[in-house]
């Protein structure tokens, strides 16, 4: 039990959550709120209102020098060298066999220095990696034209995600950041104040809705979370933990590492082809042969199996490692799945054979020993009215 304890990692903003009486559980290491009281209270705020969540277990590396970009370019699947300033990229870090090791986001805060933001579980996984990659890169070890630093243990991340984030964030700007606000647009960043504190304020949401993104330091978390609270008491803003981010990027149709991404996937199975610059970056990236070769195979199109969205047709969800069947017999595996509070009838994700991966197939889902009828559908199951 002392050991379990002494690996037990805590975000600066534990006891904040302790006090508002959070469930905990683990995540990638990390004593996480679960949620505070009802989930699908804390979901409905998200949709309808506001919802806030500390996403601290994520991870933060800094690359910058004036070959970041190049090195980024070779280092991910993207083409993160043509990423304005201000803005932000989805990408992927992927195993020379094409296998993904990381969905990420990358932020180019300025000319030369970009923000690589991992998963919470695979933070130091990622790091390694890129200082490895790095080493390659730079012939030799010389690193003097790109450096990495990890700040994932110094930095917080706090999000307000839902219809009313952009009202409690103008709360907290001063006038003449209010134009930063609410002129970003999605997948940007813009260095501001908020509450007199320092801040890269992002517009990269993970819910479906509309929302913002605070990267703070540690020191100073609890002061924002705080401020936070204090601005969203007018706009219903709710405290809320991993349960209720779950179900909404569920009905997002965004993936999640460990359950529809992992280093048995590629980008091609999973719907995420387009993100792999293979034809508009020039020279070689990591995983450029295989996944090449993957492309030139059909994977994911005419050959293998594709991540799908799966609509209940009864009342009984589907869970993860459920399989799928197609006459009674084996064709895929639920990876995601879940009632959906929103649409109010089960939703999942799942991988199934490519010839059965066309919106209207007809599928079964076997529950604990009873098949229950799917139907495959286009995702996201759910798209927010602009």
């Amino acid at each position: 039990m002392a050991a379990n304890q002494a690996e037990e990692k805590r975000t600066a903003l534990y006891e904040r959550h302790a006090a508002l009486g959070a469930s905990f559980t683990d995540f990638g290491g990390w004593q996480m709120p679960l949620k505070y009281g009802s989930e699908l209270a804390e979901h409905r705020a998200v949709r309808e209102a506001a919802g806030l969540f500390d996403l601290s277990h994520m991870g933060e590396v800094w690359v910058t020098g004036p070959d970041a970009g190049a090195f980024l370019d070779y280092a991910l699947v993207g083409k993160l060298s043509a990423i304005a300033v201000g803005k932000a990229k989805y990408s992927l870090i992927c195993a020379e066999d094409g296998g993904i090791i990381d969905d990420l986001i990358v932020y180019r805060v300025a000319e030369e220095d970009y923000l690589v933001v991992p998963n919470a579980g695979n933070a130091a996984t990622v790091a390694a990696e890129l200082e490895a990659r790095r080493d390659r890169f730079t012939a030799g070890g010389n690193a003097e034209g790109c450096a990495l630093r990890d700040a994932s243990a110094e930095t917080s991340l706090i999000a307000v995600q839902g219809p009313n984030a952009e009202a409690i964030v103008l709360q907290l700007v001063s006038d003449e950041h209010a134009e930063a606000v609410t002129g970003l647009k999605y997948y940007a960043a813009v260095q501001v104040e908020a509450a007199g504190v320092p801040v890269l304020l992002a517009r990269t949401g993970y819910t479906g809705e509309d929302g913002f993104e605070l990267f703070v330091a540690n020191d100073r978390a609890a002061e924002l979370w705080d401020a936070v609270r204090a601005a969203g008491e007018g706009r219903d803003l709710v405290p809320c933990g991993l349960a209720s981010r779950d179900s909404l990027r569920l009905e997002a149709g965004m993936p999640l590492y460990g359950n529809e991404l992992s280093r048995e996937v590629t980008p091609f199975e999973a719907g995420l082809g387009g993100v792999v610059a293979l034809k508009s970056k020039e020279g070689d990236f990591v995983g450029r042969a295989r996944l090449q070769a993957k492309k030139d195979d059909g994977v994911g199109t005419t050959s293998g199996r594709r991540l799908v969205g799966l609509r209940g047709l009864g009342r009984r969800a589907a869970r993860s490692h459920y399989a799928v069947l197609k006459d009674g017999q084996k064709v895929g595996e639920v990876t995601s799945g879940q009632p959906s509070p929103t649409l109010g009838y089960p939703v999942a994700m799942a991988y199934v054979d490519v010839e059965l991966a066309e919106p209207g197939t007809k599928l079964e889902v076997d529950l604990r020993g009873k098949a229950e009828p799917f139907e495959v559908v286009a995702l996201p199951f759910y798209k927010r009215q602009k």
